[in-house]
């Protein structure tokens, strides 16, 4: 073999890992992840944790890849010195016991299914930001939700902010549409990932030109509009009229349901109120769910059953029958010897 190239500056190479190729067939991955910018991500993350009144984890597999422990350390670093202080004082480190909290992915996973009410942020590497995010659009029944953003900056140091749908081009839905047929898209990503372009673009237009009013107009008008937009296009889901990904078969098609937001857009531009204001969110109905197969006759048949005086309810005899008889009724606590005798000892003698 050919001795190894020289650096630039004459110095022989820093050899990082050494592999002997024995096997008939091998594939070599070689993977290059600077770290020049982990810095610039951990200030960005803890705002927005800040922001959004969050509490932050940061997730790795570092146990594996020992190369991601500089990203876990860089990233404590920084909040130890910078953050720590201040989202103490906000409260959001109660959850973890006041320290900044490493996660391995693994744990990361389950903990989305058990974190059922939110307040916390997951810094990542980009393979665990992504199978994460894609979990958490699972979780609530839907891809479209989630929107991209990445972020970097230009050599003058302003932000640079690429936005996009997570979910891709769905080519699936796209060539049913080609075909005539009918969709149903979540568009709320896409939407999303428009709207935090428009603000972006207004933002550094007025940024870059602070004495210019008619920039400084265009940014006040642009926020305002997308503000509203995003108002009325999550209403309309909260109001049950949404895509049939989340509202189950009845729900509205592609082109129904944009109606429906440019509907309530112009509404709300014009400053009407609505009729009555939106449902408090709740649990999604299981019935949506693709693994719902509870025997819905089953079940009209056993509340029958108890539902004795045929009312369409259970009071509260009806219910402790029917608890007792399926076996989980909630039992007293029984006593053992240890408690019985302590409660024998407090009875006077007469």
């Amino acid at each position: 073999l050919p001795p190894p190239s020289l650096q630039k500056d004459g110095t022989p190479p820093f050899v990082v890992d050494k592999r002997d190729l024995e096997d008939e067939n091998n594939v070599v991955v070689v993977y290059h992840n600077p770290y020049d910018n982990v810095a610039e991500l951990a200030h960005l993350f803890f705002k927005r944790c800040l922001e959004g009144e969050v509490t932050p984890y940061v997730v790795t597999k570092k146990t594996v890849f020992k190369w991601q422990e500089g990203f876990w350390s860089t990233m404590k670093e920084i909040f130890d010195a910078e953050y720590k202080e201040q989202f103490e004082k906000a409260g959001l480190l109660e959850r973890c016991g006041g320290e900044l909290q490493h996660l391995i992915s693994d744990a990361a996973t389950m903990q989305l299914i058990r974190w059922t009410d939110g307040g916390f942020g997951m810094a990542a590497h980009n393979y665990d930001g992504d199978m994460l995010t894609d979990q958490i659009a699972q979780v609530h029944r839907s891809p479209g939700f989630i929107t991209s953003n990445l972020v970097g900056r230009r050599d003058d140091g302003v932000l640079i902010k690429e936005f996009e749908a997570s979910h891709g081009t769905v080519s699936d839905l796209w060539n049913d549409h080609l075909a005539g047929k009918e969709t149903s898209l979540n568009p709320l990503g896409l939407v999303e990932a428009m709207i935090g372009a428009m603000n972006h673009a207004a933002t550094l237009q007025a940024e870059e030109n602070p004495n210019d009013a008619e920039a400084q107009d265009v940014q006040q008008k642009v926020h305002a509009f997308t503000s509203t937009l995003r108002k009325a296009l999550h209403n309309t889901f909260r109001y049950g009229q949404g895509t049939r990904d989340m509202a189950g078969p009845s729900g509205f098609t592609t082109e129904d349901f944009i109606d429906k937001v440019a509907w309530r857009l112009e509404r709300y531009l014009a400053r009407k109120e609505e009729d009555f204001p939106p449902p408090h969110l709740l649990e999604p109905d299981r019935r949506f769910r693709r693994n719902y197969a509870v025997d819905q006759e089953a079940i009209a048949s056993l509340f029958a059953k108890y539902d004795k005086d045929a009312d369409g309810f259970l009071d509260y005899e009806e219910f402790t029958k029917l608890l007792v008889k399926m076996n989980i009724a909630p039992q007293h606590k029984k006593k053992d010897s240890a408690e019985k005798a302590e409660e024998n000892a407090k009875v006077p003698d007469v």
